[in-house]
C-alpha cells in the first residue's frame, strides 16, 4: 500500500494569475515594463515604503543593495550563519567579507549583542535575516548601526507580511530585500524586490539592476525614441513584466494566506506539545510563517528525516549553519564551535509541511509520523 504523501509545499497559482498573464502577453512589454512598475507601486503601498525596486532574485537584490549603500572590497558585513547561502554570498559578490554573529537560541534570529561584539573599524553594514518569517530585532540593530555609522540591510526573503515592535520590513533598515522564489509566500517562480526609503539609493538601484543604464526600455521605446547612457557598472538583474503579472494578484490575498499559515502553525504547536524530544521555536512579533521548523535531538535528526521521508512526509533542513559548509570552512577557517547556538540549531532543525490549503488532517498525520519517527 502506497504511503500517504504530504507535500512540503504547494503553490496556489490559478485563474487570477492566468488572467493577469494573458493581459501582459497582449502588450508589447515582457521584460522590465509597466507591469513591473505597477507591482512596485502596489508593494510599496502595502509596506508603507517610499520606493520598491523589482529585481530578478533576492540574491541579486542583496548584492545590489550592498553596492548601492557603498559596501565594497575590503569592507566587512556582519551577518548571521542561520540563513540560506545567498545572504553571506552577497557580501562576497561585492568583494566584502561576511563576519558571522551568533543567533538567539530560542528563535534562531541574529543576536544584536553578538553583532556588537563583531563590529570592527572595517565593518560597513549589518545584514540581518527575518528567519522563517519572524523579524529580527531591527530596532536594536538600527541603534547599533547608527552608533557605528553602518548601513542596515534586511534579508526579508521569508516574506514581506511580518511585523515586530511596530516595524515592517524596510521601515527601519536602509534596504529590505524580498524573494519570490517558488516556495515563498507569494511567488513568480523566481524574482525579488528591494524596499528603500532614500530617493538617491532607489534611483541608483534602478540603474544597477539594468546594466548601469540611465533609462529603461519603457523610457526608450514607449514613445519618441530616446538615447540611453551607461553611467556605472551594473548587472542584468531586473524583474520582468511576466513575473510581475503573476505576483500582482497574489498581493490581494497575501494577508489571508498569512493568517491561514498562522492557524496551521498554531495547530502544529498544540499537537506537538506532548511529543517527547520535539521543541518549537519561540515566536516574536507577527510572523509570515513561511516555514515551520521544529528541533529534534541532534543525534537522531538524520534518522528522523529519513523516517519522515519514507512515510511520505515532505521535509527539509532550514538551515545548516553557513560556516559549516565546505566553501566557508575552507576559505575562512572558522571552527564549527565558534557559533555554538547556530551550530546546534543547524544540527537539530527540521522544517515540516506548511502552506495555505494544507488540510488539518495532514497536519495531524505529520505529527503522528514525527511521533512515530522519534519513538
Amino acid at each position: 500500500m502506497q504511503a500517504r504523501r504530504v507535500e512540503f509545499y504547494r503553490h496556489d497559482l490559478g485563474e487570477l494569475e492566468l488572467a493577469s498573464l494573458r493581459e501582459t502577453l497582449s502588450t508589447p512589454f515582457l521584460t522590465l515594463g509597466p507591469r513591473v512598475a505597477s507591482f512596485e507601486q502596489r508593494l510599496a503601498a502595502e509596506l508603507g515604503a517610499p520606493h520598491v525596486v523589482g529585481v530578478s532574485s533576492c540574491t541579486v537584490g542583496l548584492q545590489l543593495a550592498l553596492t548601492a549603500l557603498g559596501v565594497s572590497a575590503g569592507d566587512e558585513v556582519v551577518t548571521t550563519p542561520m540563513t540560506f547561502l545567498s545572504t553571506p554570498n552577497a557580501a562576497l559578490y561585492v568583494g566584502a567579507t561576511p563576519v558571522f554573529a551568533d543567533v538567539d537560541a530560542r528563535t534562531g534570529l541574529i543576536d544584536p549583542d553578538d553583532v556588537a561584539r563583531k563590529i570592527t573599524p572595517r565593518t560597513r553594514a549589518i545584514l540581518a535575516v527575518h528567519l522563517y518569517g519572524q523579524m529580527a530585532d531591527v530596532r536594536a540593530l538600527r541603534a547599533l548601526a547608527d552608533r557605528h555609522g553602518l548601513a542596515l540591510v534586511e534579508d526579508a526573503a521569508h516574506g514581506f507580511e511580518c511585523e515586530r515592535d511596530g516595524a515592517r520590513p524596510g521601515s527601519i533598515g536602509d534596504a529590505a530585500v524580498f524573494s519570490f522564489y517558488a516556495t515563498k509566500t507569494i511567488t513568480s517562480g523566481d524574482g525579488g524586490a528591494i524596499a528603500v526609503r532614500d530617493d538617491g539609493v532607489a534611483a541608483r538601484l534602478r540603474r544597477l539592476r539594468n546594466h548601469g543604464v540611465n533609462k529603461d526600455a519603457v523610457s526608450r521605446y514607449g514613445g519618441t525614441f530616446s538615447h540611453f547612457d551607461m553611467v556605472e557598472l551594473g548587472v542584468k538583474g531586473a524583474m520582468t513584466d511576466v513575473e510581475a503579472a503573476l505576483l500582482l494578484p497574489q498581493l490581494e490575498r497575501a494577508r489571508a494566506r498569512r493568517d491561514a499559515r498562522h492557524a496551521l502553525a498554531d495547530r502544529y504547536v498544540a499537537a506537538l506539545r506532548d511529543v517527547p524530544g520535539v521543541e518549537t521555536m519561540e515566536r516574536v512579533g507577527t510572523s509570515t510563517h513561511h516555514l515551520f521548523p521544529v528541533l529534534v535531538p541532534s543525534a537522531r535528526r538524520e534518522e528522523v528525516l529519513l523516517r519522515l521521508s519514507s512515510a511520505g512526509v515532505g521535509c527539509a533542513v532550514n538551515y545548516r549553519a553557513v560556516h559549516t559548509h565546505t566553501y566557508y570552512r575552507e576559505r575562512f577557517g572558522l571552527p564549527d564551535e565558534a557559533l555554538p547556538r547556530a551550530l546546534l540549531i543547524g544540527q537539530r532543525t527540521i522544517s515540516l509541511p506548511l502552506w495555505p490549503g494544507l488540510p488539518d488532517e495532514d497536519v495531524d498525520h505529520v505529527v503522528a509520523c514525527l511521533r512515530q519517527a522519534l519513538a
